[in-house]
């Protein structure tokens, strides 16, 4: 498929009004741009559109629900970013992480966490003892 200038401008005004723009969103552009549309009027009245949300809460919610979703790393990384971009502080955003501990349990808040410990370039620490020297 040829790429056509509405299908590019559509994408960079994307891009421009969200920070960020999605493989699907890039395909879908090439692919059927009425469902992109449709897709993303959707979008705009939940989520990009100001209404009585900040943005930065937006964002947290976002972080938050598609690590319950266990959606792509790239996903959820691109919300992380935009959050940073916004003035959000990477311990809000762990914070926000930390939310599906309660509710959706371990191995979905470490879906999250990895990926928040990625682009925040979190550090972690080494034991100084091996793991059958701290049963002493």
């Amino acid at each position: 498929m040829t790429v056509t200038n509405e299908a590019l401008d559509y994408v960079n005004g994307m891009a421009e009004k969200r920070g960020y723009v999605l493989p699907y969103h890039k395909l879908m552009a090439n692919a059927d741009m009425d469902v992109l549309k449709a897709a993303n009027g959707l979008v705009a009245a939940a989520y990009t559109d100001q209404r009585l949300l900040s943005k930065a809460t937006k964002e947290l919610i976002f972080i938050t629900s598609l690590t319950v979703l266990k959606a792509s790393p790239g996903h959820i990384a691109a919300h992380i970013r935009v959050a940073l971009d916004l003035g959000v502080s990477a311990q809000e955003i762990l914070e926000a992480i930390e939310i599906t501990l309660p509710e959706a349990g371990v191995v979905t808040f470490q879906h999250g966490f990895e990926v928040w410990a990625d682009v925040v370039g979190a550090e972690g620490i080494e034991p100084t003892v091996s793991a059958h020297d701290s049963t002493k």
